[in-house]
């Protein structure tokens, strides 16, 4: 029995125009706005084209004519034959300049373009779409009218040299029903205005009135004002200034040039005028050589470079499909390291020679550079003298604290540095509060940066360590007060320690460490769970570390509560020391505490009242 051989059949992919227009319009582009920048986009590298194969070519310009019934955009380019507008017109997808300059990849980033659909997104806004052209490469080939509307449909006839007799293209679009806004004069010339400010060629808009008169405006202006030649550096930053204003919003804390040709990168970075987050990094305002990317990309910069904003020309830089934002490859990667060595290299010339502008920005970006600094050893060296950390000594610049100290104890969250600020600094202590964003790592990297520092972690055997030791016998008149103390803030896991300390105004400082928090922590979530988990939580116990409640012997208040002859009271007492110091490490009260101290300030009011005054 013979069997029947495999078949295979070839086939082509069935396109619904609608869909795909449909799919354009509701998940590529983010607006229908974007047909006039792909119609200008395509008049550009068309002009592109025909000077790349005649450079002595017709003067290069892009008109766009504007009326009730719709727009024409007309462009002096290469042009295309009949045979060209079946190959790209009606191949979604296919480019001409991609199939024209196949191999020639120099050539091809000529173009703005690269994907092949941009004229359809004109359906987005137009039912009809009418190209008339006559290549500049074939002069002796007719032109050509091309007509294709939204159903999939298309026609080409074949026009008299009359008819079309100079090389280019002009393409002409109706609005559909509800698009007619976007067609409007006023809107056409901010779209245009909007996209192609920075086009390398003459851009015109002709506005025609139903009563035939004509308005003509240019949109661009060449070069960018970055580029322009200035009489005075205050004139180009007065220049600059107003253009960041009119582009990016506001007016700017300074200028940063960020022209880097290696990079294919050339703009400013403009420095905000007041402080921003951290996660905040986006908004840079792109265009690709010379057409308008975007004006929100984000990527562009370092993470730690925040506090910029960008305005950028680029040929290097990759769009994606909808030309709405970069694609993040390897090139993205080189430019962003390049646009950050100049940010850096600025802040290096102005802590070398302008200080004054130094001093300026950092009044309101200290958190960007301290963000730059982590990673570079030689910027935070130069920019030791502007990066201010709260310390015992105050807010002040760390090239100062190291002079004024040896040893940098570092607190490492703000609770820990406001329960021993005070005492530190009465005992010559140099404390840093590591607290906020960044500071702790950057004290870490002291010692790199400079060398014979020494940075040591903050503990409460250290703060104790330099406090004075009370006499002897002194303490063992004591004991018995001790005694009581001990063992009423036994439960509450904390050591009751005697010592000498300025100030004397303070009767007692609580000293607690990470170690026992996390065992107070590990202690009450034992408490609250399931047998099982009580037992797990039980077998990782860390040895019972305690926080202490160290007693200022030299306070009278202290020395009044030793000698009060009732223990209970003096019990009390002890209480309300314990919750005094707790407080004045501004952290969060645990329910025990608080409840603590309500009992502690009740019985002392009981005890008050018990007590009779003095006799009238």
């Amino acid at each position: 029995m013979n069997e029947e051989p495999d078949r295979e059949a070839s086939h082509t992919f069935q396109v619904d125009l609608r869909g795909l227009v449909d799919l354009l319009s509701h998940h590529l582009y983010s607006s229908p706005r974007v047909y006039l920048r792909e119609l200008l986009q395509n008049a550009v590298d068309a002009v592109t084209a025909r000077r790349n194969l005649d450079p002595t070519a017709v003067p290069a310009t892009i008109r766009i004519d504007v009326d009730t019934t719709g727009l024409r955009v007309t462009d002096s380019g290469i042009g295309l034959t009949e045979a060209d507008v079946h190959t790209f017109l009606a191949t979604i997808g296919r480019s001409s300049k991609r199939e024209a300059l196949a191999g020639l990849e120099a050539a091809r980033r000529d173009f703005i373009g690269q994907f092949g659909i941009g004229l359809m997104a004109c359906f987005v806004v137009a039912d009809d779409i009418e190209v008339t052209t006559r290549s500049a490469a074939d002069p002796l080939s007719p032109p050509v009218r091309w007509r294709a509307t939204s159903d999939g449909s298309y026609t080409v006839r074949t026009l008299a040299d009359h008819e079309y007799p100079v090389p280019g293209t002009t393409v002409r679009l109706a609005p559909r029903p509800g698009s007619a806004d976007w067609f409007a004069p006023a809107r056409v010339v901010e779209l245009a205005r909007h996209f192609g400010s920075l086009l390398p060629y003459e851009i015109l808009v002709s506005r025609h009135s139903d009563s035939g008169s004509v308005e003509t405006v240019r949109i661009n202006e060449t070069p960018p004002v970055w580029a322009r030649d200035y009489a005075s550096p205050h004139e180009r930053w007065t220049a600059l200034a107003d253009f960041a204003e009119a582009t990016v919003g506001f007016r700017p804390l300074d200028v940063i040039d960020l022209t880097v040709e290696l990079a294919g990168v050339r703009g400013v970075a403009f420095i905000l005028p007041t402080a921003t987050s951290p996660a905040d990094s986006g908004r840079h305002r792109i265009y690709l050589k010379g057409m308008l990317l975007s004006e929100v990309a984000d990527g562009l910069l370092p993470d730690w470079a925040f506090f910029a904003r960008c305005v950028i020309e680029t040929d290097s830089l990759k769009p994606t499909a909808s030309r709405e934002g970069l694609y993040d490859d390897e090139t993205l990667a080189a430019v962003r390291e390049a646009l950050g060595d100049r940010i850096r290299d600025w802040l290096t010339d102005l802590a070398a020679t302008q200080p004054e502008r130094l001093d300026r920005f950092m009044a309101v970006h200290r958190l960007g550079v301290k963000a730059l600094a982590r990673h570079d050893d030689a910027l935070m060296r130069i920019m030791l003298p502007w990066l201010s950390f709260e310390t015992t000594d105050g807010q002040v610049s760390m090239s100062e604290f190291v002079r004024r100290h040896r040893v940098v104890y570092l607190a490492a969250t703000v609770d820990e540095f406001r329960q021993v600020a005070p005492i530190a600094a009465a005992q010559g202590l140099g404390v840093v509060n590591g607290g906020y964003t960044y500071d702790e790592e950057l004290i870490q990297r002291l010692p790199r940066v400079l060398p014979g520092t020494v940075v040591e972690s903050l503990a409460a055997d250290v703060v104790v360590a330099h406090l004075d030791l009370v006499d002897p016998d002194q303490e063992l008149s004591l004991a018995d007060f001790l005694g009581v103390a001990r063992a009423r803030l036994d439960a509450l896991d904390c050591d009751v320690v005697l010592r000498s300390f300025h100030p004397v105004t303070v009767p007692a400082l609580y000293l607690d460490n990470r170690e026992a928090q996390h065992e107070r922590t590990r202690a009450e979530a034992a408490a609250q769970a399931d047998p099982l988990w009580s037992e797990i939580l039980a077998s990782v116990r860390s040895g019972r570390p305690r926080a202490q409640l160290v007693l200022n012997h030299l306070n009278p208040v202290l020395r009044h509560i030793a000698r009060l002859p009732h223990r209970e009271l003096v019990a009390t007492a002890v209480e309300a020391l314990y919750g005094q110091a707790l407080l004045m490490t501004h952290r969060p009260l645990r329910p025990v505490d608080t409840a603590l101290l309500n009992r502690a300030f009740g019985e002392l009011l009981t005890w008050a009242a018990r007590y009779p005054g003095p006799q009238q």
